[in-house]
């Protein structure tokens, strides 16, 4: 038995604070533990003894007849502690928490970190597997295959209920609480040799060791397990602590994307999203590209689908004649055979049609998935002479998807029918909303993309980069990295006349206040200066201005089709460093288009960043102008991203602007924050 099996398929079990009042924890803990106890040996124990459940109660736990592999706690804040320690004094092998508002949870920390006992919980809502038919948790489960690993208990609860609903059901339910011993990370990577699992859904508020929560997710994506991640936040905290531009414009929630395209999971917004895109997951083959036919009985219900798919990034393409002919052939002569296909109450006349209709467009190869939208699943409930004749064209549309392994989604105005039941039981997702509905072919299209590939990156600083360094020093770190700058002269703080540094520079040239970090903001960046004595004067008043510290004569880029993008990383603290490109310059806080990345990348993965730029036409030539480089640009991406996993001192790097042109890419301004400066204040 490995050290999470007590977990999922205890021999024994045992429920402290079991009882009869069914408005307490131990009573529910106590009745599910007595419902498995066909499948393992279940002891109960209060402190009164007597009978609970029928059942024969102990004191306490030592005076059980056995040790048992599972102690389940429902008592008390006060006593949880002692209750432990008698535990693991026993030697137990697992304990449940469902206890919370624990004062002390590090003292018990530190009790099971001394023993071999493993903990889950405190402040969770239990546990459940079907396929154990093991049960100590609150509310009741329907089984299924989908596996709920939820940091908080009443939504991983919702969730289950959810599935139930959609006729999928759970395989595995386990709230994780505080996580002070046992982790979402190793539960998640247990499923994936849980045989009755087939979808994983998580919800975390906090990832702790991303590395090893990345490391799960890629054991299931490889067991073919589809993950689908709920988390909430875009860590406005952390976003104010950064200190360059990229910092405080990307969030929580774009580097947990960006995880999740490293392994192959996909975040959705929502339970019912969750839900939906598994209840699809779970019946349909997979949705291979985004191209969306749609069939309706109602062209008020066709139109809305079509426009509701294009908001949804769903392709709703006009079908090509020899289809249209095809369909024409089949239909009224005042049907639309276009796409939307409107049967125009051809279905009333024959409802084989809703069953012959999608059997055309699946011959012609014209589409990724097929959404069945309007009146049917209601006749056999509005007529029932026709239920039977309904649930048979129900089963001819689930034997049409497995046949041609093409995802068949049926949006109906009816719930709870004979038919949706058909449908459903002939593998066919039904929903009652069409949004739902698209959003969750539009979903499940996702995980036919291909995960990123993670490369390894350095868990220590091997050197330290000073922590007031300013640009001339971030200049030579990223042009020793591989990033180009135009040529510069450093003035040192002090220096009386700054005119000797035009001698090796071709006009015209850029003075910049070293030391600051936003130079443009304080004044301290002038531009356009073609000759010394227009140099000394903007030396002069910078220093009459900012002071007498270092400054950098830089020759000014003149090409022309020149594009400002901005390129940064920083350092996430669960899932490391990352690395975004975005459209930069002095707008870039207004415009926020950017795309984000684990670090380090490769250069296809920068391109592929790169072209999901709103602003990816302005560098693909837009009107007129020439495409700039963007082989130039993924090469810079490339170098930022390798030198933040490289170095361990580096807490953020940011190149605002980085000037790309056909000719390729010049940075500009650099800031490089050290680690060890991130908690001290910006530099003005």
């Amino acid at each position: 038995m490995t050290t999470l099996d007590v977990f999922r398929a205890p021999e024994s079990v045992a429920v402290v604070g079991a009882t009869d009042n069914p408005a307490k924890w131990g009573h529910w803990l106590a009745r599910g533990a007595v419902a498995g106890a066909h499948r393992r040996r279940v002891h109960l124990v209060n402190a009164r003894g007597g009978q609970v459940l029928g059942r024969r109660s102990h004191p306490h736990l030592d005076t059980l007849p056995e040790v048992p592999d599972l102690v389940a706690f429902a008592v008390p804040a006060s006593v949880l502690a002692v209750g432990v320690r008698d535990a693991v004094a026993l030697g137990v092998p697992g304990l449940l928490a469902i206890t919370a508002g624990i004062e002390d949870e590090a003292a018990i920390g530190d009790v099971i970190a001394a023993s071999g006992t493993r903990l889950l919980g405190p402040n969770c809502l239990g546990l459940y597997d079907a396929s154990s038919e093991l049960e100590l948790a609150w509310g009741r489960f329907t089984p299924g295959a989908l596996a709920v690993v939820s940091q908080s208990g009443q939504l991983g609860l919702e969730i289950a209920g959810m599935a139930a609903d959609a006729g999928i059901g759970v395989s595995r339910f386990v709230s994780v609480g505080s996580q002070l011993d046992v982790c979402a990370a190793e539960l998640l990577a247990d499923l994936a040799h849980h045989e009755t699992t087939r979808i994983v859904a998580v919800y975390l508020e906090s990832f702790g060791d991303g590395e090893r929560l990345l490391d799960a997710l890629d054991r299931l994506r490889e067991a073919g397990k589809p993950v689908l991640l709920l988390t909430v936040g875009a860590s406005k905290a952390a976003r104010q602590a950064a200190r360059s531009h990229t910092g405080s414009m990307t969030s929580g929630i774009d580097v947990v994307d960006a995880a999740c395209r490293t392994v192959g999971a996909v975040r959705v917004d929502t339970p019912s999203q969750l839900i939906d895109t598994a209840q699809l997951l779970m019946r349909c083959a997979p949705v291979r590209g985004r191209r969306i036919a749609i069939v309706a009985d109602s062209g008020g219900q066709g139109a809305v689908a079509a426009d509701t798919a294009s908001r949804l990034g769903l392709t709703v393409a006009e079908f090509p004649p020899e289809v249209q002919e095809r369909l024409a052939a089949r239909l009224p002569s005042h049907a639309a055979v276009a796409n939307p296909v409107d049967l125009a109450g051809a279905g009333e006349e024959d409802i084989s049609t809703y069953a012959s209709t999608p059997a055309v467009l699946a011959d012609t190869c014209v589409t990724d998935a097929i959404v069945l939208s309007g009146y049917f699943g209601s006749y056999g409930r509005d007529i029932p002479g026709q239920q039977a004749a309904e649930s048979e064209v129900a089963r001819a549309i689930g034997s049409l998807a497995a046949e041609r392994a093409l995802p068949i989604v049926v949006h109906s105005m009816a719930e709870h029918t004979d038919t949706v039941g058909e449908l459903r039981s002939a593998g066919v997702p039904t929903f009652t909303d069409i949004e739902a509905a698209l959003r969750a072919v539009e979903t499940a299209h996702r995980f036919t993309q291909a995960p990123r590939p993670r490369v390894p990156h350095a868990s220590a600083a091997k050197h330290r980069v000073a922590p007031g360094a300013g640009y001339w020093a971030a200049r030579g770190l990223l042009a020793d990295a591989g990033v180009p700058f135009p040529a510069a002269v450093h003035i040192a703080p002090g220096t009386p006349d700054p005119r000797a540094a035009m001698r090796s520079l071709s006009a015209p040239v850029v003075l910049k206040a070293d030391w600051l970090e936003h130079k443009t903001e304080h004044g301290g960046v002038a531009t356009g200066l073609h000759d010394a004595d227009a140099l000394g004067a903007a030396y002069d008043d910078m220093v009459a201005r900012l002071g007498s510290h270092g400054y950098v004569v830089e020759e000014m880029d003149r090409r022309t089709d020149v594009v400002e993008v901005i390129v940064a990383a920083r350092r996430d603290p669960s899932f490391g460093p990352v690395v975004v490109v975005g459209a930069g310059g002095v707008q870039a806080e207004l415009t926020q288009d950017l795309a984000l990345e684990l670090a380090p990348c490769s250069h296809d993965t920068a391109r592929a960043m790169i072209r999901r730029l709103r602003s990816w036409p302005l560098l693909s030539g837009w009107r007129g102008s020439r495409p700039v480089d963007a082989d130039a640009l993924a090469a810079v991406v490339v170098a930022v991203s390798q030198l933040i996993a490289d170095r361990g001192d580096l807490g953020e790097i940011e190149l605002n602007p980085v000037r790309v042109s056909p000719e390729g890419a010049l940075a500009v301004d650099a800031l490089v924050i050290a680690t060890a400066a991130l908690d001290s204040p910006p530099r003005t």
